[in-house]
């Protein structure tokens, strides 16, 4: 019979207490509290033994009877919760919860479920990026989501139009955990554990109770979450699942902001991965990304803003302006930027100490940092100017907090121990009644100390000596040929071969206020320290907009740093449609060539009416770095930095879409052409005219007759549709494309210039105006490596295969490709139908008149 169907009466007592408990938490690892050991049972150890790879033991719970058996030291219990969280598991925290047995057993509970999305230690944490538990609802084709940081007390929720549109969003978020229906699904490839969770749990009804309870309001109006629905039942489902998990992180969660993606630049999966964003394409390292580039931030509250505005380019020409203004200032005072940036580093995580106050999980570490912050802060915003400046309205969040820095100062030890269970936190003269606890141990230890030799003149007994041993206490010893000169008040204690031990009642009532005072001052100290954390709680709302407003000057500071460095100039955005940049440089391949080495710059302007640009030229001649840092410039440019270029105009973009590069997803059942596909689809269906395109090799993944009746297609759609008509950036080595511009007005041709001498191909890095009909792959391949022999055979056969299609030159050199669709021609069909022979002379130069204004390029 396994142990779990065993009657009560089988198994011992803790056995059954372990029992009840795991029933109330079948879905989690449950870590149950022996001794100094966080013990597992059953299939729970054989789970935690094979993850963590430690030892499965076994462990007798009745007559014939062992099971399963894994433990953690409790003191090392985080290193073994990240590993779990990390992939995925959920772990109950058992713990004893008195420190008396009752009926011969420890009381013990289930304090926290460690979940992936509501872990609050510090070593389980991500320092430069938020720890987001995300709900998400899905009906009727639209979809909602609230999300959650119980480390910083950031709640928000939002309504989405579409599973696309919330797909890209959760790419944003990177939330560490999903709570989704049992009965819905998610897309593959999404980051984030997800955990199912009941579809009650998101009725409006219970969702509306939770949220009207835990704000304390009959209505949700002031919230934004009357009209929003969906919403709603999002983030009633995230508050019921923190009330079960994590209910001390409730607390942290004082106010709610709905927003709409209308607010933000929106970007979907693929853009964040083909623009690395914030990690590397091939080895997902932060290192090589663009917020890798931009980051010079030097506090943690700092890193996980900068992250938020790399992830969220305004839309709002105003706000984008401010930050603008702030990097500007810090960028021109380049000793205050200095002087600021050395006062912020020794910071500590203000934000995220202050939550861990409000949940009940600071230590007193956590405390000694929030005073030594508090009391830097006064030197810092001196270093601020107190006139009117483009950080002013910062300056005025940025409270000294000069009540609550005295208050620590008064009440913890300069340096406190690491965590409670240790004496030493609080300081002396905080507590009348400690220092009288901790004045009369001192004053029992110095009487202790003196007995020796007191008792040694009083009795004349040379060799007494005072002693102590755990079993017996303090004590006197007198050697046996001594005896005769014991004093009356000595109280025998043990007879030993050589000596007799004594004791006297004096002793006996010191000894009692040596031996309880640690227990009293650590019980008092304890006490003492919550009562701290609860009245620092009280001044939570000041301290955490103190912390916002040191993370957001630590941004602007570091984007100010960064473009000093680097070489930024501060952008013109502005509401009409225009993208002129000049001189541009991709920040992160700028950033990442050898030294001296010079990255060539390269305009983008479009002219009046100029929508699509077609691209041509050779592999590793830099066309996609150019692509990618148009799309860069802009996006740096809405975030409120500085952008890599000698100057730049940029009309506001709504949204950038990126289709570059092959991968597949085999666990989607989508071939890599598949996967270009839907992304090319994505595009044309949610593009606008204020969209920023960069396409790159459409069409590639199939066989080269469909490949460019595709890219040709989608060229001639981007251009043409009505709703679309956004700017395109559209690299191919389909030379055909270039015809495009003699026939759509709004296309233009581009090309990557190239030096050839002596059979020497040189690629310049510069966009030229112009089309080309050569991709120079062969040298490519060359140049990474293949064997001469493959080299030499490819030039063979491709000179015979431009000899058959009669495209070779007298020099052996590729001739131009023929135009494949001239019959395409909306021009030529006209000319085509035209009755020439009845034109009047002024008929026919009116007939030239209107084909020079319908197809001739305008500029």
């Amino acid at each position: 019979m396994p142990s779990s169907a065993k009657t009560k009466d089988d198994v011992s007592p803790v056995r059954k207490q372990y029992l009840d408990i795991k029933r109330q938490h079948p879905d989690a690892i449950l870590f149950f509290r022996l001794g100094d050991f966080y013990e597992t049972f059953d299939e729970d150890a054989e789970l935690v033994a094979a993850e963590l790879d430690i030892v499965l033991t076994s462990r007798n719970v009745a007559k014939g009877t062992r099971i399963p058996m894994a433990g953690v030291p409790h003191h090392a219990a985080e290193n073994y919760l990240a590993r779990l969280i990390e992939r995925g598991h959920h772990v109950a925290i058992c713990e004893q919860v008195a420190d008396e047995p009752v009926n011969g057993l420890m009381p013990r509970e289930v304090v926290r479920i460690v979940t992936p999305g509501t872990v609050v230690e510090p070593g389980l944490l991500p320092g430069d990026a938020n720890n987001y538990l995300v709900a998400v609802i899905l009906d009727e084709g639209r979809a909602a989501l609230a999300y959650a940081d119980v480390t910083t007390g950031e709640f928000a929720a939002t309504e989405l139009e579409s599973a696309s549109a919330l797909h890209a969003e959760l790419a944003r978020l990177a939330p560490a955990e999903i709570l989704i229906t049992e009965d819905q699904s998610l897309a593959n490839g999404l980051p984030g554990h997800l955990t199912p969770w009941p579809a009650y749990r998101f009725e409006p009804g219970r969702a509306r109770e939770q949220l009207q309870s835990h704000f304390a309001v009959k209505s949700l109006a002031a919230y934004g979450l009357e009209d929003t629905p969906l919403a709603m039942r999002a983030a009633g489902a995230l508050l019921q699942y923190l009330a079960q998990t994590q209910a001390a992180a409730l607390g942290l969660l004082t106010g709610l902001s709905v927003y709409s993606l209308s607010e933000f630049m929106v970007l979907d999966s693929a853009t964040r991965r083909n623009l690395e964003l914030t990690e590397t394409l091939r080895s997902a390292q932060r290192r090589g990304s663009l917020l890798g580039v931009l980051d010079r931030s030097v506090t943690p509250m700092g890193r996980r803003l900068l992250r938020q505005w790399v992830n969220k380019p305004l839309l709002d020409i105003e706000r984008i302006k401010r930050r603008q203004d702030g990097v500007a200032f810090f960028h021109a005072e380049g000793l205050l930027r200095a002087e600021l940036r050395a006062a912020l580093k020794p910071l500590g995580d203000l934000e995220r100490l202050i939550n861990r106050v409000l949940g009940g999980s600071a230590q007193p570490r956590d405390l000694a940092a929030i005073r030594d912050t508090l009391a830097a802060l006064p030197t810092l915003i001196k270093l601020l100017p107190s006139q009117k400046s483009p950080v002013s309205s910062l300056l005025s969040s940025l409270s000294p907090c000069a009540i609550e820095l005295a208050y620590l100062q008064s009440a913890l030890t300069e340096e406190p121990p690491a965590v409670l269970g240790h004496i030493g936190i609080i300081r002396p003269g905080f507590s009348e009644e400690l220092d009288n606890v901790v004045h009369a141990s001192r004053d029992a230890r110095e009487w202790i100390a003196n007995l020796e030799s007191e008792e040694r003149a009083r009795t004349g007994i040379k060799s007494l000596k005072v002693g102590y041993n755990k079993v017996h206490g303090y004590y006197i010893e007198v050697t046996k040929a001594n005896a005769a000169d014991v004093p009356e008040n000595y109280i025998r204690k043990q007879t030993l071969v050589n000596a007799e031990r004594y004791i006297t009642p004096e002793m006996k009532d010191v000894e009692s206020e040596v031996l309880n005072a640690q227990e009293r001052i650590l019980a008092i100290e304890t006490r003492l320290f919550r009562e701290v954390n609860a009245q620092l709680a009280k001044s939570a709302n000041a301290l955490l907009a103190t912390a916002r407003a040191l993370a957001a000057l630590d941004v602007l500071a570091s984007l100010a740093e960064v473009a000093t460095l680097e070489g930024y100039a501060r952008p013109e955005v502005v509401e009409e449609d225009l993208l002129e940049v000049r001189d541009g440089r991709h920040p992160v391949v700028e950033n990442s060539l050898p030294s001296g080495t010079r990255f060539v710059p390269n305009d983008a302007i479009f002219e009046e009416g100029e929508r699509v640009r077609i691209i041509t030229g050779p592999n590793m001649s830099g066309k996609s770095t150019y692509l990618r840092q148009v799309a860069l410039i802009a996006l740096m440019a809405q975030m409120g930095g500085f952008v890599p270029a000698a100057s730049a105009r940029i009309g506001l973009v709504d949204r950038i879409f990126t289709r570059i590069g092959a991968q597949d997803e085999i666990h989607a059942g989508q071939s890599t052409f598949m996967v270009e596909m839907v992304e090319t689809a994505n595009i044309l269906h949610h593009a606008t005219e204020r969209s920023l395109l960069i396409l790159d090799e459409i069409g590639r993944g199939t066989s080269t007759y469909d490949g460019l009746s595709i890219a040709w297609s989608v060229v001639e759609y981007i251009h043409n549709h009505d709703a679309l008509r956004a700017k395109t950036l559209f690299a191919t080595h389909y030379h055909e494309l270039v015809q495009l511009a003699d026939l759509l007005t709004g296309v233009r041709n581009y090309n990557v210039a190239v030096s050839e001498a002596d059979d020497n191909v040189v690629f310049l890095h510069k966009i030229v105006p112009g089309g080309t009909d050569r991709s120079y792959g062969i040298h490519v391949g060359q140049l990474a490596g293949l064997p001469p022999a493959v080299v030499q055979r490819a030039q063979s056969i491709l000179q015979e295969l431009e000899a058959t299609s009669g495209r070779a030159k007298p020099d052996g050199r590729a001739a131009k490709q023929a135009a494949l669709f001239p019959e395409s021609s909306p021009l030529l069909d006209e000319l085509a139908k035209l009755e020439i022979e009845k034109l009047s002379p002024i008929e026919a130069l009116n007939k030239l008149f209107e084909w020079q204004k319908k197809f001739g390029k305008k500029g």
